[in-house]
């Protein structure tokens, strides 16, 4: 496996990557973009950062993390300095450590960056997933009424 920066180019890739990200915020499909299309949409904006997993020639996964403003926040903002970051690894690709080889590689990029947090936000009840990030040194940081939970890792 190889792990290369994103570009534009990879926004079509990013934007499937959401569906297994974020599957469980998205709207009925004929219903045209869901409310997670904010961490694509005109993609390439200052702060904006992806790295793709490419396995046989093929994307197999991705990171990224981007700004938001205060008046239109992503799921787990935290404030207008913290990216917030979304991993997601095709299914038939799970569980062969490149979510974490990705998480890792985006945390150092972000570090290099200069930023001082990474934020996210899962599921409530996705105690597997909260698990991860707690085991990469994410902490949670709101609970949302048990629907979501902002988790963030200081760098």
């Amino acid at each position: 496996m190889v792990i290369r920066r994103g570009g534009r180019q990879d926004v079509r890739f990013l934007r499937d990557m959401l569906h297994h990200a974020y599957y469980w915020r998205e709207r009925d499909p004929d219903e045209g973009p869901g409310p997670v299309a904010r961490y694509v949409k005109g993609w390439g904006r200052p702060g904006d950062t992806a790295l793709i997993a490419i396995e046989d020639g093929f994307p197999v996964g991705a990171a990224w993390y981007r700004l938001f403003r205060r008046e239109q926040p992503g799921y787990g903002f935290v404030d207008e300095e913290t990216p917030e970051l979304a991993v997601a690894v095709v299914p038939s690709r799970r569980g062969r450590g490149i979510g974490d080889a990705l998480l890792e590689a985006l945390v150092e990029r972000a570090r290099a960056d200069g930023f001082r947090a990474l934020s996210l936000s899962v599921e409530g009840d996705n105690e597997a997933l909260c698990g991860f990030y707690e085991k990469h040194g994410f902490e949670r940081v709101s609970d949302d009424d048990g629907d979501t939970v902002t988790m963030l890792r200081r760098l």
